[in-house]
């Protein structure tokens, strides 16, 4: 069944997407009328125009776009980086509005895990180290950082290079760190930022292989992707175009260990 939102700034018409998630109770996040605009001189850029998106948990939602659609704001937003001007916002139940940066840091540590194109990872410091990194802001002693980051290392095949640095790593090592020092700090959804940008295709899949692994498991993932094969991938597809939600499908999944 297709799920379609058709909207513009002004009205927005929602079909069978909406009931489905009226009667689901068990969102992961809810987006309500979201607006967001840059000045630029003396006028200013309106890049978000009411978005609309709720996501229920355990969902593998990509989000597509060409090149300012919205689509990276939309991810900032969500992932606290930035804030919306109008609308609301809320995470697991909480809303999430107002804050100041320490608070944005504490949520962000505690119900987000990110997933980056460039690995985002701390060159002088060794796999396991990188993994650790985000058990530390959450207070944990160094013997449990250690234990759970080792955890996680082998969850993503990798507990043997915990004491390699990234620059002894492959591009598909580096994400699977990465993927593991998102993991690490048990959040409650996934933010994956264009995650198979800087791989081949073969690494691509392996990569997009194990989040659907661990989406089965239960994980709530939402990756942003220009690329068709990864959208497909996922289990809807989400298209921004200026601003405005186009097109919301639920798709067929495409399993990732096909094309592996």
């Amino acid at each position: 069944m297709i799920y379609f939102f058709e909207q513009n700034c002004n009205n927005i018409r929602h079909t069978s997407s909406y009931r489905y998630h009226k009667k689901n109770k068990k969102r992961m996040l809810k987006i309500q009328k979201l607006h967001k605009s840059y000045p630029i001189g003396d006028s200013s850029l309106h890049v978000l125009k009411g978005i609309d998106l709720s996501v229920e948990k355990g969902e593998m939602v990509a989000i597509m776009g060409s090149s300012g659609s919205g689509k990276s704001t939309l991810l900032n937003i969500i992932g606290m980086l930035d804030e919306a001007d109008e609308g609301n916002y809320i995470l697991d139940e909480v809303p999430i509005k107002n804050l100041t940066e320490k608070k944005a840091a504490v949520y962000r540590n505690k119900f987000l895990g990110f997933i980056f194109q460039s690995f985002n990872l701390i060159n002088y410091k060794n796999a396991l180290e990188n993994v650790a990194l985000p058990l530390y802001y959450q207070g944990l002693n160094r013997r449990k950082r250690q234990e759970k980051a080792k955890f996680h290392l082998q969850k993503v095949g990798l507990l043997d290079w915990a004491t390699h640095l990234p620059s002894e790593l492959s591009g598909g090592q580096k994400q699977r760190v990465a993927i593991a020092r998102a993991l690490a700090s048990e959040p409650k959804l996934l933010l994956a930022d264009e995650p198979t940008g800087a791989l081949d295709s073969n690494t691509s899949y392996d990569i997009m292989a194990f989040l659907q692994q661990l989406n089965d498991e239960g994980k709530t993932i939402l990756i942003v992707t220009h690329e068709k094969d990864i959208a497909a991938m996922c289990k809807r597809i989400v298209r921004l175009k200026d601003g405005i939600i186009l097109e919301d499908n639920f798709v067929k999944q495409v399993r990732a260990t096909t094309n592996v």
